[in-house]
């Protein structure tokens, strides 16, 4: 009897085990169809506030009539051997909406400055003691895309210096992820990435109530090695803050003047960089 009573205490608790092993084996199985199924919704929830976390950058961005900025930015060549190499450079951005322009790069090889008044552009370069003039009457925007499809000069940080940055940026878009916090130069920044089809390129926004990119980062995934065009900003300065008297640009004494057909002469990459390429659409 005791035996018997024994055999099934046993039988019973393999059965119970067997119950609890079974409604476990339910409860993560409904647990991972669930997970399963909210996936596509928090994806697309992820999308959703990287979306509007950008359009909030543009919109600030556009709302802002007087902005100033300092930046260092670098540019990856690729070489005919495929040696990845980077020009680094520092600078700073005058802006005076619709049509006032200022933008310093120096680098190691060339110091440039650019001044556009709203009929005409003025680049010089300062340790070539060069210089071109070329009539691009009309807006910010304009002159953006004069200087960039027909003179082959990129300004720096160009998507985000105009009127509608988010039109800018995401007609090409593919893919779009919420990355998180991200801190840049002590500033608490939303990261941001996007997919286009010959790029990938992330931002960095900072929070709160002066959403300003701190960071943009462009790789060309069609160029072997996938160079990148990065600018950090910082000392981000609107409205009455910024200096009203930087678009002027005074020619040194001497200086040669080039013909508009000339102006790539001016440009700050040096002989020894030529035979690379460079990452798309950046200077």
């Amino acid at each position: 009897m005791r035996c018997q009573y024994q055999t099934r205490q046993y039988q019973t608790r393999q059965h119970q085990t067997c119950q609890h092993r079974t409604t476990r084996s339910h409860v993560l199985s409904r647990l991972a169809l669930l997970c399963a199924a909210l996936a596509p919704t928090l994806a697309g929830a992820a999308e959703a506030d990287a979306r509007r976390l950008l359009k909030a950058m543009s919109d600030y961005l556009a709302a802002q009539k007087a902005i100033s900025f300092e930046f260092d930015s670098s540019l990856d060549l690729v070489s005919a051997q495929q040696q990845k190499l980077t020009l680094a450079a520092s600078g700073s951005v005058v802006m005076n909406r619709p049509d006032k322009l200022h933008v310093s790069r120096r680098g190691g090889f060339a110091h440039m400055e650019m001044s556009f008044d709203g009929k005409t552009v003025t680049l010089l370069g300062k340790n070539s003691n060069m210089y071109a003039q070329v009539e691009a009457a009309g807006s910010i925007d304009q002159l953006v895309d004069v200087l960039r499809d027909k003179y082959h000069r990129p300004v720096p940080g160009a998507d985000l210096l105009m009127s509608d940055p988010y039109k800018e940026l995401m007609p090409e878009v593919t893919e779009v992820k919420d990355l998180g916090s991200g801190v840049i130069r002590g500033v608490e920044c939303d990261h941001l990435a996007f997919r286009a089809r010959e790029v990938d390129w992330q931002i960095w926004i900072a929070q709160g109530a002066t959403p300003y990119p701190c960071r943009y980062v462009i790789t060309s995934k069609k160029v072997t090695g996938a160079p990148e065009y990065r600018i950090d900003i910082r000392d981000w300065k609107t409205g009455a803050k910024v200096p009203t008297d930087a678009f002027r640009l005074a020619i040194p004494a001497g200086a040669q003047k080039l013909t508009p057909d000339k102006v790539q002469e001016l440009s700050d990459i040096p002989a020894i960089f030529k035979a690379t390429d460079a990452a798309k659409g950046n200077p």
